[in-house]
């Protein structure tokens, strides 16, 4: 078995999103050592390519949650 191997960034959005479900620039806000939210973007579509994460819109906003 293969074993997963996360950048900082990585467990660094995996942290903020532990509590709550966030959106994009919420997390952007909370990860440091990440100034561009194309990073951000970059990160979420990684986590969701492992499925780790998902996604959902609720009053026209996406949110980013740990499945």
């Amino acid at each position: 078995m293969e074993t997963l191997r996360l950048t900082s960034k990585h467990e660094q959005v995996i942290e903020a999103l532990q509590n709550e479900h966030l959106t994009s620039f919420q997390i952007l806000n909370k990860v440091k050592n990440v100034s561009l939210i194309l990073v951000v973007y970059n990160i979420i579509d990684e986590l969701k390519s492992l499925g780790l994460l998902k996604s959902y819109i609720k009053d026209d906003k996406k949110y980013h949650c740990l499945t």
